[in-house]
């Protein structure tokens, strides 16, 4: 790639990027000296799973990667004690140690699904905020004023709004940008409600003598409704641990217009692969259903391989084509008998709550096999194996006493 190609490369689909000139003069001495550039990621571990909104940055990551440079994957242990005050209207509490510790495990086993092992290093960044001691927090804590963190919209608006702000969340941008002073950070990615943290580090690495680093957001992706940003406490997620055939059908059901916003967020085509696309199914050249299909096709391939993705695509076209129902494509799950219906809605991951699940048996949306469910309040009392149908998702649920399997 040529510089300006590498800088579309880099910046396609990010919504902040502080300053442009200075990454294609970073981008322009890493290719002239042949030192790659530090590119720092921090996530602190506060679940123990991912969705596709959180493959955004991690796909920007990755883009990084293809071009030779160094990607270090933090994961904030030390941070995550602190707990990130962003988008909060009240403090954050603090997760256990134990917590973070298996948090940050599933966290590895499921980012390598997008980037390269041999390519990441993952750090930990109690390494170095915790070597600092009472000391090191206090003259860190000198470098900034209370005037500058209240220029922080959630901050702001818990002081307008007379909540308490605890003087503990006023050091989690510090320690982040901490990060970026110890790893020498030339790029600091993060999503959109992250530009304050980030340009915190922008502001510090000068007076530790260091060059400021360039600051990217990526855009927070939007859930299956089009609507919310994804996330899975309002069930319009998609999973990266999902079964291929789940995952397939729930990319299906996202609406035409949404489908261009996750080919530019979710997949490495170009904006002038995407434009070109967008004009053939705009002209009736090609049908939008195919071009979602080609969509979580892609999508599934990055998560599970090629054939499972094929796979998939062929139980999604009989199902809904053909009217068929193949169970080996299907998730499973143990509901044990007795369960209400409400709570196998729960359990199976169709239905965020029991009242979203009692709305959903109400409306006539579930069937068990070919049999309607009309009471929410009723108990799963069939035994051996079905096809559990809520609206147009499935899945088998596979009765197993009370009490265990």
């Amino acid at each position: 790639m040529t510089l300006d190609e590498q800088l579309a490369y880099l910046t396609k689909g990010c919504v902040d990027v502080v300053r442009a000139g200075e990454l294609k003069a970073k981008l322009e001495r890493a290719a002239t000296t042949g030192v790659p550039l530090t590119v720092k990621v921090g996530f602190d571990p506060t679940a123990p799973d991912l969705h596709l909104g959180h493959t955004v940055l991690l796909r920007k990551m990755k883009h990084f990667q293809d071009l030779g440079h160094r990607v270090v994957f933090l994961i904030g242990d030390f941070t995550g004690l602190i707990g990130d005050p962003t988008g909060r209207s009240k403090t954050r509490p603090p997760l256990t140690r134990e917590d973070i510790a298996a948090n940050a495990e599933t966290y590895k086993a499921q980012v390598f699904k997008i980037l390269d092992p041999q390519k990441t290093v993952v750090d930990f960044n109690e390494r170095w905020l915790g070597a600092l001691g009472s000391e090191g927090l206090v003259r860190l804590a000198a470098r900034y004023n209370v005037a500058q963190m209240l220029e922080r919209r959630d901050f702001k608006q818990r002081f307008e709004a007379g909540k308490p702000i605890a003087i503990h969340e006023f050091l989690y941008p510090l320690a982040q940008a901490y990060d970026s002073v110890f790893l020498k950070a030339d790029v600091e990615l993060g999503g959109t409600d992250q530009l304050f943290n980030l340009n915190v580090g922008r502001d510090l690495m000068p007076g530790y003598g260091l060059e400021a680093q360039v600051v990217m957001t990526t855009p927070l992706l939007e859930g299956l409704d089009g609507v919310e940003k994804m996330s899975k406490s309002l069930s319009n997620y998609v999973g990266v641990t999902e079964a291929p055939a789940e995952m397939f059908g729930k990319l299906m059901s996202v609406s035409d217009e949404l489908m261009w916003r996750y080919y530019v967020l979710l997949t490495d085509d170009t904006q002038a692969d995407i434009d070109a696309r967008r004009a053939r199914v705009a002209s009736g050249a090609e049908h939008p259903k195919a071009a979602k299909v080609t969509l979580a096709r892609r999508v599934v391939t990055d998560f599970h391989g090629i054939e499972a993705a094929r796979a998939a695509a062929e139980a999604f076209e009989a199902r809904f084509t053909r009217h068929e129902i193949n169970a080996d494509y299907l998730p499973s799950f143990e509901i044990p008998l007795g369960t209400r219906w409400a709570q196998v809605l729960v359990q199976t991951g169709n239905a965020s709550s029991n009242s979203e699940a009692s709305r959903k048996v109400t409306e006539g949306a579930v069937r068990l096999g070919d049999v309607k469910i009309a009471d929410p309040r009723a108990a799963f009392a069939t035994e051996g194996t079905h096809v559990l149908r809520v609206g147009r998702r499935a899945c088998t649920v596979i009765a197993v006493p009370a009490g265990g399997s």
